[in-house]
């Protein structure tokens, strides 16, 4: 059992090739338990970004399997690590959302890693626009095996409240937003184990007035095997969630949550 503890290391801004939109703090948030085979990999990608304003918040959950050796292995300016228990990946999200201090908040997991060293460039030049509230992109599925083979892609398109009421949402590991958003709705919901994102989403874009930006390409790669979908209990669990949180926003019901499984379909085919 590893000892609840944590390390914080001070941003410091390293001298890096000049980007627009560097004046902006971004916080990335991971949550982990028991990666240790793929942890390091989502560090250095983090740690890659040419964004130099960037706070790493890693949320461990308290990890048997040697995880935390990795993450220490490689601490660097600009990293939060936290190793506690925690109740799940959403007590852990909130975790980090609430230790963050960025201007910009968003979410890379334990098994996946940004597409480019440029993704949080391109995000920090989409939030000059003060209006913007949220920012998202494209994601791929990728082979556990090799990361290089792509077996989904997730194109978002652009966002409409009709979009959103047939089944449509942002790939979650994309999506960027304020922090007074997450003021506003309040994190994630832990009374759901598997589809608080989903929740989130609907808050979020569920209002009239929203204003959100669409970078059209991949952002994040995604190893398959995500908790939704690694068993059909699972798959079962997470329809049921989605169609409470559907109810709960008042944005659609069945039609929605049929439409919203469909959707994927199309991906798979869009991969080949």
């Amino acid at each position: 059992m590893v000892a609840a503890s944590t390390v914080r290391i001070a941003i410091v801004h390293f001298p890096k090739e000049a980007v627009i939109g560097e004046a902006m703090l971004i916080s990335v948030v991971t949550a982990v338990r028991n990666r240790c085979a793929t942890i390091a990999e989502t560090l250095r990608s983090v740690a890659g970004q040419r964004h130099s304003d960037v706070e790493h918040l890693v949320i461990d959950g308290q990890s048997t399997d040697g995880t935390c050796d990795v993450i220490k292995r490689h601490l660097r300016q600009g990293v939060v690590f936290v190793s506690e228990p925690d109740t799940g990946i959403y007590n852990a999200l909130n975790k980090g959302v609430g230790r963050s201090s960025g201007d910009v908040i968003g979410f890379l997991h334990a098994d996946d890693l940004f597409a480019s060293a440029d993704v949080l460039s391109k995000v920090a030049e989409a939030f000059r626009d003060s209006s913007i509230e949220a920012v998202y992109g494209d994601l791929v599925y990728v082979s556990q095996a090799d990361v290089g083979k792509v077996v989904r892609y997730w194109r978002a398109g652009n966002f409409s409240r009709r979009a959103l009421t047939q089944g449509w949402m942002p790939p979650h590991p994309t999506l960027y937003v304020r922090r007074a958003v997450y003021s506003r709705i309040g994190g994630f919901d832990e009374t759901y184990r598997i589809a608080a994102d989903y929740d989130s989403v609907l808050k979020i874009f569920g209002r009239d007035d929203v204003r959100c930006a669409y970078i059209p390409e991949v952002l994040v790669k995604m190893r398959l095997g995500g908790v939704s979908n690694r068993s059909l209990p699972n798959i079962f669990r997470k329809s049921l969630e989605d169609y409470r949180a559907l109810r709960a926003n008042r944005i659609g019901g069945l039609a929605t949550l049929l439409a919203k499984n469909t959707s994927k379909i199309k991906q798979f085919v869009a991969s080949r």
